[in-house]
């Protein structure tokens, strides 16, 4: 079993919601969320919110609550091989109470169908609020160009 081993990023004015499944190796091992270099979730919000590209975990955090964008995952543990979310098994979802409590959350968030099943059957009775799911940004979806994540993402800053 595999804990969560990042903190959510949020605050106080956070009106969007962001969820993943569950980090990467390559996100665990940089301690911060979306950290495999293929993923194109730092390309597609920064061309969403017209601005540079964050490189660094410092100016990542920056430009989410720049943003007012909370980001975590669904599940708080589970078993994977690899980053392969098709190997997730024994799956322990997170509490978003924190977030929740703490920001006015407009709207919420998947990044991608696994995010999306998990949070419909683990989380969206609890929380009481259904999630739009986009499109994952992950390098598994080749099938989605750039320029189509971006255009399919641009309904997250309509709620910011």
């Amino acid at each position: 079993m595999i804990l969560h081993p990042i903190e959510p990023i949020y605050d106080a004015h956070a009106t969007i919601l962001i969820l993943g499944s569950f980090p990467s190796v390559r996100s665990r091992e940089q301690g911060f969320f979306y950290g495999h270099p293929r993923n194109r979730f730092w390309a597609v919000t920064a061309a969403v919110f017209e601005t540079e590209c964050p490189k660094t975990v410092i100016e990542k955090r920056a430009f989410l609550l720049a943003n007012r964008i909370a980001v975590w995952d669904v599940l708080a543990a589970c078993e994977i091989r690899g980053s392969a979310d098709s190997s997730i098994r024994q799956a322990v979802p997170n509490d978003l109470s924190c977030i929740l409590e703490t920001a006015p959350i407009r709207r919420i968030f998947v990044n991608g169908k696994t995010a999306e099943a998990y949070y419909k059957r683990y989380l969206e009775s609890t929380v009481g609020r259904k999630a739009v799911c986009l499109p994952s940004t992950s390098p598994a979806n080749a099938a989605w160009s750039l320029e189509r994540l971006i255009t399919a993402w641009r309904q997250i800053r309509l709620d910011g």
